[in-house]
């Protein structure tokens, strides 16, 4: 399943006019979204790559317009990677595809078995979120 989404993930992405994103990039401005300017080295952690590994998407997704180093304002020694306009409205997109994806798994699904479905999610998220390594 995870699969057949990533490959959906990039066939819309080839499809639109941010063709120049691969996958690793599109997620990389998802979770710079998430944490809202998050440093170079809280990147790489979240993504879970080497930090040598997230400055050169870092590098490419400020080269192609969609992210920005910014010097922390409270300490001028921080560097911080913000999303630019152009960032920023890819993201809305994904969110819109994700979005749209959910509403077509949940289409037909009766409102009596709507609650079971989320809270099987949020079981799910619960999981997620204890197995994961901090």
């Amino acid at each position: 399943m995870n699969d057949l989404i990533l490959r959906w993930e990039e066939q819309e992405l080839k499809r639109s006019r941010f063709s120049d994103l691969t996958i690793t990039e599109m997620h990389t401005i998802s979770v710079i979204s998430m944490y809202e300017s998050p440093t170079a080295s809280e990147l790489a952690q979240k993504l879970g790559v080497a930090p040598g590994t997230a400055t050169a998407t870092i590098n490419r997704l400020c080269r192609k317009g969609y992210a920005e180093r910014q010097v922390d304002s409270r300490d001028r020694r921080v560097i911080r990677i913000k999303l630019t306009r152009r960032g920023r409205l890819i993201f809305r997109i994904q969110q819109a595809y994700h979005d749209r994806m959910a509403n077509s798994f949940l289409k037909d699904i009766d409102d009596q078995y709507l609650g079971a479905v989320q809270q099987s999610l949020n079981n799910l998220e619960e999981f997620l979120n204890d197995n994961l390594s901090k």
